[in-house]
């Protein structure tokens, strides 16, 4: 009797590997050897760049806000501490969309924030003054 070598199953196993090569050239796209190792690869790349996406996008935010912030007083890093110290819970994403779609809203964010790190600071400068003068 003759050696069974796969048959159907191999060819259909063959062409799910094919069907992931489509769009690339030449023979990363005809040789099942180097089909494989393209799709391998492929894969690899897209759980990377899965995350990097994530990572671009709040970077891309980050430098809109800085922009934003700028163009009124503040600074990025000054704007996001004084929405906590405000508690203000409002994401990177949406600040950013604020500050290009609805600029009246974020100036509002921006007024609020500017009054509270002013009196935050009124406040760290009071505390100052009064440990200055109990050491003396």
């Amino acid at each position: 009797m003759p050696r069974a070598r796969k048959g159907a199953a191999r060819k259909q196993a063959k062409n799910r590997w094919f069907k992931d090569a489509k769009g690339n050239r030449g023979a990363r796209r005809n040789h099942y050897a180097k089909v494989k190792e393209a799709v391998i690869r492929g894969g690899v790349y897209a759980t990377r760049d899965r995350k990097r996406v994530k990572r671009e996008y709040r970077s891309l935010w980050i430098i809109r806000l800085n922009a934003a912030a700028k163009a009124r007083g503040l600074t990025y890093s000054r704007l996001i501490n004084g929405l906590k110290i405000a508690n203000i819970s409002i994401n990177r994403k949406m600040l950013s969309e604020m500050a290009i779609h609805d600029v009246k809203g974020f100036d509002q964010i921006v007024e609020t924030v500017k009054k509270t790190l002013e009196a935050a600071g009124k406040a760290i400068a009071a505390k100052v003054a009064s440990k200055a003068a109990a050491a003396v």
